[in-house]
């Protein structure tokens, strides 16, 4: 193992691990990105049954802290770690790093480009390391959807609508395609979503919409218009009365 770059906010290492991997238990949010094929990888995540999930170099996990879980391979892994601490992760708006929904295969391209560089953060000033690792940071933020009701719910069916729904704020999420995305009626899901949620399906997409609203306000200078239209919202001026119903304020005095 050769540490790389460790630093407060972030600690990166390269490793080149044997074959056979096994148990592990994260005290921090961690990125691991393959740096060559495993297509023999295997992972179980929160049990002991690790089911096979083939990776390629540029590929790989970013996991929530407190993740526990199990992961195997078949060949040396050559592997780029990544560690965040949690304070960082609260300048930027993430507050509870734990509750993140686990992401395995593609980064987002420029999750991928600030994790590989992240071996020479620690080349440059204060400044420029600082900098650097908060914008991974608010990198991940900006993508990694928050899901604290997902791992909660038993229902595989209503936990597959919850991903799709944060995979795809921006998309015409309507009651009658999550129902059929999770194969029942609509008002078997309604209330069954209800049920597992505390919302009705309608509620829990606006607050989605709306939580990931203020990271972007947070942590982008995008316009609000055009944060409006990534979370799903054509009309500014309805995405200002939920974003104010939920917030207490406007957009721009929230970013503000």
């Amino acid at each position: 193992m050769h540490d790389l770059s460790h630093m407060p906010g972030l600690r990166a290492r390269k490793s080149l691990l044997p074959a056979g991997g096994g148990p592990f238990k994260l005290e921090r949010l961690t990125l691991g990105v393959f740096l060559n094929d495993q297509p023999g990888h295997r992972l179980a995540l929160g049990t002991d049954r690790a089911d096979e999930r083939p990776l390629t170099a540029n590929q790989g996990w970013i996991l929530p802290s407190g993740a526990t879980g199990i992961c195997e391979f078949d060949t040396p892994l050559d592997v780029m770690m990544i560690e965040v601490e949690p304070s960082v992760l609260r300048e930027v708006g993430m507050d509870r790093p734990d509750t993140i929904a686990p992401q395995v295969g593609d980064f987002d391209p420029v999750t991928l480009q600030l994790s590989m560089a992240a071996q020479d953060f620690n080349q440059g000033g204060t400044l420029y390391r600082e900098t650097m690792h908060r914008a991974l940071a608010a990198q991940l933020t900006r993508t990694l959807a928050v899901r604290p009701e997902a791992s909660q719910i038993e229902d595989v069916r209503l936990r597959r609508v919850i991903d799709y729904v944060h995979d795809n704020l921006a998309e015409d999420l309507t009651l009658g395609m999550m129902a059929d995305l999770a194969a029942m009626s609509g008002f078997h899901f309604s209330r069954s979503f209800k049920a597992a949620t505390g919302q009705s399906p309608l509620q829990y997409v606006i607050a989605a919409r709306i939580d990931m609203a203020k990271v972007l306000l947070k942590t982008t200078s995008l316009a609000v218009a055009e944060i409006a239209y990534r979370v799903g919202y054509n009309d500014v001026s309805r995405f200002g009365q939920h974003f104010k119903r939920a917030a207490g304020t406007t957009p721009a005095r929230y970013r503000d």
